[in-house]
């Protein structure tokens, strides 16, 4: 919005790729968490409602610390905040595996979500700063493939590990020690976007913080960027413990569940693309989220509803993902695009991620009181197919923005 925009070169190309690795691999560390639920509720002896309230809370907790990260990143640049989480994030999720108690387990979870979270904002930043106006939204768009790739690799080397050793799940945790390297090729070949950079130069005062944000030119397109993000984000949460839901309430071993997943995020993928490429050449990107979210809580209702067999049930959860996971492809590119480059990466971080993991905390909590208290289906009517559609909505409150603004 204003700032001067590069012409798509090598170099585009070079950090659309390094961004899209490092998102997958972020998403490798958090996927690792989710795929051990069953076993860590049994090992720490959780109740479903305990259960809730513990991912809530590490999802709360990342969540504040991610919008700081945002205006630390407006400070003193993307890729150095950036090359700095990849370091931190396998960390903590190694020591998971030795942790003797719940109260252990959590912090740790908080400071690798925090490290790992980082990467939404960041990645993502990069991407829309360093993409000419044409080709912004179908980069920035196919960048959030990072997530469903980064759920189905985490499952292709858990499904082996749990299978080979039941009981082995703490041998999970020690797979992020394998993206290290990756941290070299980040500072080694990643550069600081010019937009920033740019900005950097003509500064004559540090950044403001988040509350910039609510300045009367940004705060409606900021609430009303959030309310989407949360719920979107708040179903999404909801759908995390579909693992827990095909375990506990189907009687499905947890391998077979683990590999159904993998399976649908695969299929999943592909939504991502077709979201990007129709947001960049065909519809307006909020014509394309309104669309996405509204055919995938239809696939959302068939899948808790109708699906029953493991191949519906692929089906049904893989034209959820295709649809409504795949609606985050057009979603990030329409935020960023809502902010000029001197506040973006601390929009994104509030209105994006933090409504992301507000959303991802409230969701899983809201769940587990409602499965409790009604049963399964109805729990997921309420938390995720009734959110899925109301973050349509929401989007509906915002104005479309013109390509290349």
């Amino acid at each position: 919005m204003g700032e001067s925009v590069p012409e798509p070169t090598p170099r585009t190309t070079r950090t659309f790729l390094i961004c899209l690795i490092g998102l997958a691999l972020a998403n490798f560390d958090h996927a690792l968490f989710t795929y051990v639920l069953p076993q860590l509720t049994i090992a720490y002896h959780w109740g479903a409602v305990e259960r809730g309230w513990y991912i809530a809370l590490t999802f709360v907790v990342a969540g504040l610390a991610v919008t700081q990260v945002g205006v630390l990143a407006d400070r003193v640049g993307r890729k150095a905040v950036l090359s700095r989480a990849l370091i931190i994030a396998p960390w903590p999720v190694l020591l998971m595996a030795l942790a003797p108690n719940t109260v252990v387990l959590l912090v740790l979870r908080c400071i690798g979500f925090v490290a790992a979270g980082a990467a939404t904002p960041l990645t993502g930043t990069i991407v829309v700063e360093e993409a000419p106006p044409d080709r912004r939204g179908l980069l920035s768009g196919i960048l959030q493939t990072g997530y469903p790739i980064g759920f189905t690799f985490a499952a292709l080397l858990v499904y082996p590990i749990l299978s080979s050793h039941p009981d082995g799940w703490r041998w999970v945790f020690a797979l992020p020690l394998i993206t290290l390297p990756y941290v070299w090729i980040v500072a080694r070949y990643l550069r600081e976007p010019p937009a920033w950079q740019a900005v950097r130069a003509a500064r004559s005062a540090p950044p403001p913080g988040t509350a910039v944000l609510f300045r009367p030119e940004y705060r409606h397109r900021t609430l009303a960027l959030f309310a989407g993000q949360f719920l979107q984000v708040f179903a999404y949460g909801a759908s995390l413990l579909l693992i827990v839901f095909f375990v506990e309430a189907r009687g499905w071993k947890p391998t077979d569940a683990t590999l159904l997943i993998g399976i649908s995020y695969g299929v999943g993928s592909l939504g991502y693309v077709l979201a990007a490429v129709a947001g960049e050449f065909w519809l307006p990107r909020r014509t394309v989220i309104v669309l996405w979210c509204w055919l995938g809580s239809a696939a959302f209702f068939a899948l808790v509803w109708f699906a029953s067999g493991w191949w519906q049930t692929v089906i049904a959860f893989s034209m959820m993902t295709f649809f409504f996971y795949g609606a985050s492809a057009v979603i990030f590119t329409f935020l960023a695009e809502n902010f000029p480059a001197e506040v973006r990466a601390t929009a994104v971080a509030f209105s994006g991620s933090f409504g992301v993991m507000l959303g991802i905390a409230l969701g899983p909590l809201a769940l587990s009181y409602a499965a409790v208290a009604k049963g399964w289906p109805f729990a997921y009517t309420v938390c995720g197919v009734l959110p899925a559609f109301l973050a349509g909505g929401a989007y509906l409150l915002l104005k479309p923005v013109p390509r290349g603004a």
